[in-house]
């Protein structure tokens, strides 16, 4: 493990039309101690996104590429890349989101100010074509375990972790695409640390794209009851609890 570096974990379907500009935030960045690892999860593109990639690879050697056989869902395409992960600071960036160029450098700032190993910021969300269409999403001051179970705030697009601290975690693969991201943030916030700290400073861009699974929520209700249910086990009347709270808190997350 490298102590100043930060890893990047970047999952690709189908990316070829965004993942240049998602690289070159990376490369923008004013933190330059990071290596970028793109798992190409078997998309059915003929290889547009793995040749939009190798242009970036073939000139800077922190970026890196690998190319899964199968198709594995982000969960298993995340999890190639923390098998080949060398920093100590672990981040994700999807292959068509965007981070501002003083992201990791305030982020990491951010959690020696907070004495954190866990932390989140806030971001813009714009369309396909980059224009705003939702007001920025800012991160609450810090939540625990319990807090994330009504309403999660924390997006894979601006958290950063501390492995020293975290250990080794990996998503559930079984979970596919489908809140695969949220059941690894409650298992960290129930059995590695206590609270996610969130950065207040927008310093990144999510992009709400037509085929995104966050902009359909009747494709999330199945799978985020389950969450509750079947693998926090919080019994039927806690899961329902949980879940309106989760329902009525979207509403106003995305309007």
């Amino acid at each position: 493990m490298v102590t100043d570096l930060v890893s990047i974990m970047t999952p690709m379907y189908k990316g070829a039309a965004f993942i240049g500009e998602t690289i070159r935030s990376v490369q923008a960045q004013t933190y330059s101690k990071w290596e970028m690892i793109i798992v190409d999860d078997c998309s059915p593109d003929d290889g547009a996104g793995i040749t939009e990639v190798r242009k970036y690879t073939e000139k800077d050697k922190r970026i890196k590429l690998i190319a899964s056989p199968v198709n594995k869902g982000s969960s298993g395409a995340r999890n190639i890349a923390l098998h080949e992960a060398q920093g100590r600071y672990i981040t994700f960036l999807d292959s068509d989101d965007i981070w501002s160029s003083d992201f990791l450098e305030s982020q990491l700032n951010f959690m020696k100010e907070k004495s954190a190993a866990l932390v989140t910021a806030s971001y813009h969300r714009i369309n396909e074509q980059g224009i705003q269409v939702l007001q920025p999403f800012i991160v609450p001051e810090k939540v625990n375990y319990w807090d994330i179970l009504k309403s999660n705030p924390i997006s894979c697009l601006t958290t950063i972790y501390d492995r020293e601290v975290v250990g080794e975690h990996y998503f559930r693969e079984e979970l596919k695409s489908l809140r695969d991201d949220y059941a690894f943030w409650l298992e960290i916030l129930k059995d590695k640390v206590d609270y996610a700290y969130g950065n207040p400073k927008i310093l990144a861009s999510y992009r709400l794209v037509s085929t995104s699974v966050t902009r359909n929520r009747k494709k999330l209700i199945k799978p985020q009851f389950l969450i509750y249910y079947q693998v926090e086990k919080l019994g039927l009347l806690r899961s329902i609890y949980y879940f309106i709270n989760w329902a009525i808190r979207s509403v106003f997350k995305y309007s």
